[in-house]
């Protein structure tokens, strides 16, 4: 029986969430938690879209992945093992990520970047089960070192590393990130035969045109902006810093990573029972954002 595949967009953050299953077992795959930050408000309307789905369709969660630690939204992950169970799961670059963020946010010593509280740290080319779908995890650097992609049979969850063929790649400017990394990973995921599917974790799109998050590899290879048949690494590199330069920061990526450097948790509350998420200052630096310090 060939994997289902429920996709779910949050607009907000412009995110595609997915339910994959075999009819019986199944994986979430980046989810989303709502955030206000304004008002500070966290609600969990996204992430109860897909238990309803998952209870109406009687599915067992036996995994919760993530593609990577997003700078643009929550992770609902540790939410949704609570109502639903299953193993939180992630690359094992993971650790690399933590500390960078550690040092960022000045956290307890008690953060011990060690891959917790993720339950499991996926490696490259490492398989596992979604009831009868086998999975392989396929380690993608260069947005962030962490990224990874998952394959079932044709299909390939790409995370942020490849967006739709008319916006094309990921920014590279994150603490860790790699524009040669990036060229390296696409090219892994275009060398699969064109007719694989890719299904893609954001979708920006261009004026006039509806979300969209599914493509081929034939696509891409044809069409992405970015990198299509013919783009050496070294255009690519350029093309990729150039544009980087010119980025403003992500609109969550300080609230955000101190959530998902813990699997979706939330920081420690203080002594007053209240979670505080910190916004360190004058700390990372983005050429194209409105202000920046001299």
């Amino acid at each position: 029986m060939p994997p289902a595949i429920q996709s779910f967009l949050d607009p907000a953050s412009e995110t595609i969430s997915y339910v994959l299953s075999d009819g019986r077992h199944a994986a979430i795959i980046d989810s989303v938690q709502d955030f206000d930050a304004a008002s500070g408000q966290i609600a969990t309307r996204s992430a109860d879209r897909i238990i309803d789905f998952v209870q109406t369709q009687g599915l067992e969660v036996q995994w919760i992945l993530e593609t990577h630690a997003h700078t643009d939204h929550l992770s609902a992950a540790s939410y949704l093992k609570h109502r639903l169970g299953g193993q939180i799961a992630i690359g094992e670059n993971i650790r690399q990520v933590q500390a960078i963020f550690k040092k960022l946010y000045n956290l307890d010593p008690d953060f011990l970047a060690n891959g917790r509280p993720f339950d499991h740290l996926l490696q490259d080319g490492e398989r596992f089960q979604v009831g009868s779908l086998t999975v392989t995890a396929l380690l993608v650097p260069g947005h962030t070192p962490a990224d990874m992609a998952f394959r079932v049979e044709d299909v390939v969850f790409v995370g942020d590393t490849l967006f739709m063929p008319d916006v094309g790649t990921a920014r590279t400017d994150f603490p860790g990130g790699s524009a040669h990394a990036l060229y390296r990973s696409i090219h892994q995921i275009l060398s699969l035969p064109g007719s694989v599917r890719l299904m893609h974790c954001h979708d920006y799109p261009p004026p006039g045109r509806a979300h969209q998050w599914e493509s081929t590899v034939a696509m891409q290879r044809s069409d992405n902006i970015h990198v299509h048949d013919g783009v050496t690494e070294a255009q690519f590199v350029a093309m990729r810093q150039a544009r980087d330069a010119t980025l403003p920061a992500p609109r969550l990526i300080l609230p955000a990573l101190q959530v998902n450097i813990r699997a979706g948790q939330l920081p420690p509350a203080e002594g007053n029972g209240v979670s505080y998420l910190k916004i360190p200052l004058n700390t990372l630096h983005f050429p194209g954002s409105p202000v920046t310090s001299t």
